[in-house]
């Protein structure tokens, strides 16, 4: 049935060599079970909800992946898109998390009509390259930042806006050590870093007195306070189109961007196309749409299954085992609830210098090309908001372009995309 269903003679494999891969590619993305219950909750979502959410809608995704597509990348929701969601909509914009549900599920439903029209595919040909790349930076210092300020390594200051904070206080003090040491951990290339970073900074902060031992370490799951808990009449009330198309291309850049470099990786790519591309992007739009219902962001692909396919993995089969591990985890809510803020604020900033990776693959040397791609990853951050970084380079892109005469390489997409920012500001400016 194995042989079957994944083709493991076909591609030179073993079950033993797939699902030591599947636990490698777990255990260096394990850290997403505690992390992002804990930056939902500052939106005000219960953790435990938001604990069963994250490891059902991976557990879904990934296994979807695996048998549907059969390639061996795993997913669960994403770190830039739950930041975006705790930090831009809910806390930025002061709309509702049950509201909010509601959006990421409107998205989901585009993610996979567009999938199965396969008009995905063609929007992501339609948006520029360097656009991709610099939005993807322009995340990454974002949930830098974020993770910056929850560490308190930076906090406001009414002369400069920014300043850093107090080593004086403890918190910092062990934010800083656990953002050290995870770094160091990283750099040396050692399997779940990250989730031993922030199990290690916890434990050293309780020795200190800055925080508890959870009375018990597992617990029966409570998916109620997050369960079909999603507000749509709320979300279509909004109208937010902007939050919605950010969520979308976001999510689109990321999971098209992991899917083509891991499966450059595992040399899966054939004449610079992806075989089963559309059953690839239907397990990503699933588990969003799983993840809205049951009450957490956006899912998408992981770059962490880089490392199952340097181990060896080559087809989905080791997808069933990360998928029976997520779905195991649903029983730790008392240790992710025992995890401190200044355990967990590094990781945003560990996970925002790996995303700014992608910025030097644009064409600094083409102005018309570096101006929006600088104008992108500038604005992301320094207005708090992805959708603006994101249309800002939108408008610059095009107005350079048409500018230096330029216009062919301006795609239909990105005019109609230009147009409706433009409209947006305007009524911004006169409303």
């Amino acid at each position: 049935m194995l042989e079957r269903l994944f083709k493991l003679s076909e591609n030179q494999t073993t079950v033993r060599r797939e699902l030591l891969a599947g636990l490698t590619t777990f255990v260096t993305m394990a850290y997403i079970i505690v992390v992002n219950p804990r930056i939902l909750a500052e939106a005000g979502m219960p953790i435990e909800g938001v604990l069963f959410a994250t490891c059902l809608s991976a557990a879904v995704a990934t296994l979807m992946m695996g048998v549907v597509a059969n390639y061996p990348i795993a997913l669960a929701p994403g770190m830039s898109l739950n930041a975006y969601f705790t930090y831009s909509i809910v806390l930025g914009r002061g709309v509702p998390w049950t509201t909010a549900l509601g959006i990421v599920f409107l998205s989901g439903v585009l993610f996979l009509v567009l999938t199965l029209t396969r008009i995905r595919e063609q929007i992501v040909n339609g948006i520029p390259d360097c656009l991709k790349l610099s939005t993807a930076a322009g995340i990454g210092l974002f949930i830098a930042f974020i993770g910056l300020r929850s560490a308190k390594l930076v906090v406001a200051q009414p002369s400069t806006l920014v300043g850093l904070g107090s080593f004086a206080d403890p918190q910092v003090q062990m934010a800083t050590l656990g953002l050290a040491f995870t770094a160091i951990l990283m750099a040396r290339r050692v399997a779940g870093s990250i989730l031993i970073g922030v199990l290690a900074t916890t434990v050293a902060g309780v020795l200190r007195g800055l925080g508890r031992w959870p009375t018990h370490f597992v617990a029966l799951p409570h998916p109620s306070g997050t369960f079909l808990k999603l507000d749509l009449a709320g979300a279509l009330r909004l109208g937010l189109m902007e939050i919605l198309l950010t969520f979308f291309f976001v999510d689109l850049f990321d999971n098209v961007g992991t899917l083509v470099g891991v499966c450059e990786q595992g040399k899966f790519m054939q004449e610079g196309k992806l075989p089963r591309a559309g059953r690839a992007l239907l397990a990503d739009a699933t588990g969003t749409l799983f993840g809205s219902l049951t009450g957490t962001s956006t899912v998408t692909s992981y770059i962490e299954s880089a490392a199952g396919v340097a181990a060896g993995a080559r087809t989905g089969l080791g997808n069933v085992l990360i998928a029976a591990l997520f779905l195991a985890a649903l029983f730790l809510s008392p240790v992710v609830a025992a995890i401190p803020g200044y355990a967990t604020a590094p990781v945003l900033v560990l996970v925002g210098a790996l995303m700014c990776q992608s910025v030097a693959r644009v064409r600094w040397d083409d102005f018309s090309e570096a101006f929006p791609a600088f104008l992108t990853v500038a604005a992301t951050p320094l207005t708090f908001s992805v959708a603006t970084g994101l249309s800002l380079g939108l408008i610059g892109y095009t107005v350079v372009k048409l500018g230096t005469g330029k216009r062919r390489e301006i795609s239909p997409l990105v005019w109609i995309l230009t147009l409706l920012f433009i409209l947006r500001y305007g009524y911004l400016a006169i409303r």
